[in-house]
């Protein structure tokens, strides 16, 4: 056999060089006798948004707001250790946003029809919990009304409960391809009956090019069937997009309606405003077992359920709709949706339809099912004007939950202002958090401290000519850590 000749210290040297960075990922033998080391969580160093096409209005008006929340402790880093920028979502894109430093929020307008859907990426220490948000009103019109959208990260699958095909109704899907490559994409409209089935397969194999946005007409994927309420699935054959579904209701308004969170047993849709006239609950079950549904609304003092509306049969497959008249009756709540029987569940997407104001003064906006907010997450475009931003708290749980609540400076100055809130448990506390001598729109970020998992949504109203002009945006986990398993150096590799 033949020997191996000696490692010389200079190739041992150059061997070291090549090998910077590799680590084993396996504990080493001293501690691998019932010894596991748990992973850490490091701040990511890259993020991705998508925002859609804001408006086709030629009076529209458009507020974009980017932040990141400023990081703290031993991992905050190195303040302008970073760039981040919104893009139009074209070939030849153009920068629309280009905040410089974690946080302090950066904002941009745009006016008209023109405005692109974006793409946008942060590095480095702007990446952690980057957030952005467009804000759209139109004063007059069709689909005049408040249009808020927070950016999301591009999926591959995306579940829109309580989207229309019916007269009066125009429902758009908003496909952003934030890539170099197509995506090709399925859509899925789910009514009371079940799957819609086009003979034209007009919703198959859509083709979103390369670095560009597509608008999807819902109701012209099966022209001859209107549908009042029904649940729209968007999936991807090839690739990723962003999708988000731009909703314009003939004499009521428009808003965005955003993914709602993935399917599951128990649902929470945050922060339906206290002067709604009207609250629609849509559901749909996409196994094959139906659902039965306990319906409670979570307000300041506690959960009841609505009189006469106490649960909701869903049929496996089929979009499930109900009017819940009279649900928050002047107090700003949040419904949890729990199965009827804890031994029979079924996984259910959900959203809800809401109207403030009545006759010609309505406006309409939607609240979907959302997870927690974790750790952190945060929701831009807030303004400091008295009763225009309210965060609504939930904690639908057994136990209290405790959050620090803060708001960052504005995007024309001003000093953050936090504090710290008890949630009780299966309450809904509405907070409001303004900077200090803040001009223009500023951030909210919710952190979880202790106690159960915390919910949270955020209303704005911007009030036109007398309408109750609003959106609602509702927050989720930031994201902003990664796990990343302990290694360990290995230099048996270089005697191998």
């Amino acid at each position: 056999m033949k020997q191996r000749a000696p490692l010389t210290l200079a190739a041992a040297a150059a061997a070291l060089a090549a090998l910077t960075g590799l680590a084993a990922l396996t504990a080493p033998e001293a501690e691998s006798a019932g010894s596991t080391a748990a992973a850490s969580r490091m701040p990511v160093e890259r993020s991705l948004l998508v925002c859609p096409a804001p408006s086709s209005s030629d009076i529209a008006d458009t507020t974009y707001t980017a932040f990141t929340p400023a990081a703290t402790g031993e991992k905050a880093g190195t303040p302008g250790q970073g760039s981040a920028r919104l893009l139009g979502a074209t070939k030849d894109a153009k920068p629309v946003l280009e905040p410089k430093e974690p946080g302090k929020p950066f904002g941009a307008t745009a006016a008209g029809a023109d405005a692109p859907a974006l793409t946008g990426t942060a590095d480095g220490s702007l990446a952690p919990g980057w957030t952005a948000q467009q804000t759209t009103k139109v004063s007059v019109g069709r689909a005049r009304g408040v249009l808020g959208a927070g950016c999301t990260a591009p999926g591959t699958d995306f579940w829109f409960p309580a989207v229309s095909t019916a007269k009066g109704r125009e429902d758009y899907v908003h496909l952003t391809n934030p890539d170099d490559a197509a995506a090709v994409v399925d859509i899925k409209l789910f009514g009371p009956d079940g799957p819609l089935k086009s003979e034209a397969g007009t919703g198959e194999n859509i083709r979103i090019d390369p670095r560009s946005s597509k608008a999807v007409l819902l109701s012209s994927l099966e022209p001859a069937t209107q549908l009042a309420d029904a649940t729209a699935h968007v999936t991807t054959r090839a690739g990723r997009v962003g999708a988000s579904v731009q909703v314009a209701e003939e004499g009521v308004g428009a808003d965005w309606l955003p993914a709602a969170t993935d399917p599951a047993g128990s649902l929470v849709l945050p922060g339906i405003p206290a002067d709604a006239t009207s609250v629609r609950l849509v559901a749909f079950v996409p196994g094959d077992q139906d659902a039965d549904l306990k319906l409670r609304l979570a307000g300041q003092g506690g959960s009841i359920s609505p009189a006469g509306n106490e649960q909701l049969h869903v049929k496996a497959g089929m979009t499930a709709s109900v009017d819940l008249a009279d649900l928050t009756r002047g107090e700003a709540g949040s419904l949890l949706l729990t199965p009827a029987d804890v031994k029979k569940t079924s996984p259910v997407v959900a959203a809800v339809r809401v109207v403030r104001g009545s006759g010609a003064k309505q406006e309409l906006g939607f609240v979907p099912a959302t997870g927690p907010v974790g750790p952190r997450a945060t929701v831009a475009d807030n303004r400091p004007e008295e009763n225009t931003t309210v965060l609504a708290l939930t904690a639908p749980g057994t136990e209290d939950a405790k959050v620090r609540v803060t708001a960052s400076p504005g995007t024309g100055g001003g000093e953050a202002a936090s504090k710290e809130v008890v949630v009780k448990a299966g309450t809904t506390q509405n907070v409001t958090v303004a900077p200090a001598g803040g001009k223009g729109s500023y951030a909210l970020t919710v952190e979880t401290l202790s106690g159960d998992p915390v919910h949270a949504a955020r209303t704005l109203s911007l009030p036109h000519e007398g309408i109750a002009m609003f959106t609602v945006q509702t927050l989720s986990d930031d994201r902003s850590t990664v796990s990343v398993p302990r290694a360990a150096q290995d230099l048996s590799v270089l005697t191998r």
